[in-house]
C-alpha cells in the first residue's frame, strides 16, 4: 500500500468508528502526529474522503469530519435501499455455487458472533461480521459501480450504528438475526422479489430504531446536535 492508501484507510476507519468526531477538525499538524505520516499523503486522503462525503472541505479552514442529522441518515439509507434490492436482485440472476457458499458461510459467522456475550462478545468483530454478511448478499451483481456505491453507503449508515451500538441504545424486541436468516434464505431460494422486500424491510426498521435511539437521547449519542 501506498502511504497515501495507508492515510486514508486510517481516516476512514477511525471517522466510521467515531474516534474522529464528526464536526471535529482535521488539521494536518494534528493527523501528522496521530498517524505518523508526512503532509503529503494525509492531504491526498482527505480529498478522497471528501468525495466519499466523510469530509468536508472548508474555505480558508481546512479540512473537518462531516456532521450528522436525520435527514443525511435517511437520505444514505434509502438510497442504499435502492442500490441495494437491484444489487440483490442481480447477484440472484447472476450467482453461481460459489456465491451461495459465501452467503451461508458469511451468515454462520455472523450469528455465531451475534450469540457471544461476556469478554467474547466484541462489537467490532460483530461489525466486521454483519458488513461481510451484507457485502455476500449483493457479491454476484457484477457492477463494480453498484458495490462501490454499497461500500460508501455502508460507511455513511455505519456512523449512526456504531455509537448507538456502543451506548445499547437501540430498542428491544427485534429479532435482528432471524431477519438475517430470513433474508439470506429467500436469497438463497432465488425468490428475488421476496428477499429485495425483506432487505427493504430490514432496512427500514433499522433506520427507524436508529431515529428513535437518537431522539431520545436528544443526539448526545453522536456527541454533536442533530438536525431533522
Amino acid at each position: 500500500m501506498t502511504l497515501a492508501e495507508k492515510a486514508y484507510d486510517a481516516l476512514r476507519h477511525d471517522i466510521i468508528r467515531g474516534e474522529l468526531a464528526p464536526g471535529r477538525p482535521l488539521r494536518l499538524a494534528d493527523l501528522s502526529q496521530r498517524y505518523g505520516m508526512g503532509f503529503s499523503p494525509l492531504r491526498e486522503a482527505l480529498n478522497r474522503l471528501q468525495a466519499e462525503r466523510l469530509v468536508m472541505a472548508e474555505s480558508l479552514r481546512g479540512f473537518r469530519v462531516a456532521p450528522l442529522s436525520l435527514d443525511e441518515l435517511h437520505d444514505a439509507m434509502a438510497l442504499r435501499i435502492v442500490i441495494e434490492t437491484e444489487a440483490l436482485k442481480a447477484s440472484i440472476g447472476h450467482g453461481d455455487d460459489a456465491w451461495a457458499s459465501g452467503i451461508v458461510s458469511a451468515l454462520y459467522a455472523l450469528n455465531l458472533q451475534a450469540a457471544r456475550t461476556g469478554g467474547e462478545a466484541n462489537i467490532w468483530t460483530l461489525e466486521a461480521r454483519h458488513h461481510a454478511f451484507h457485502r455476500a448478499l449483493l457479491a454476484a451483481c457484477n457492477s463494480p459501480w453498484m458495490m462501490e456505491f454499497f461500500e460508501r453507503l455502508y460507511a455513511a449508515t455505519e456512523r449512526y450504528r456504531i455509537p448507538v451500538l456502543l451506548a445499547a441504545a437501540l430498542p428491544a424486541g427485534r429479532d435482528v438475526q432471524a431477519e438475517h436468516s430470513a433474508l439470506a434464505q429467500a436469497t438463497l431460494d432465488r425468490d428475488a422479489g421476496k428477499a429485495s422486500a425483506l432487505l427493504d424491510q430490514h432496512y427500514r426498521r433499522t433506520v427507524d430504531d436508529l431515529a428513535e435511539a437518537i431522539r431520545a437521547n436528544d443526539g448526545d449519542i453522536l456527541r454533536v446536535r442533530l438536525f431533522g
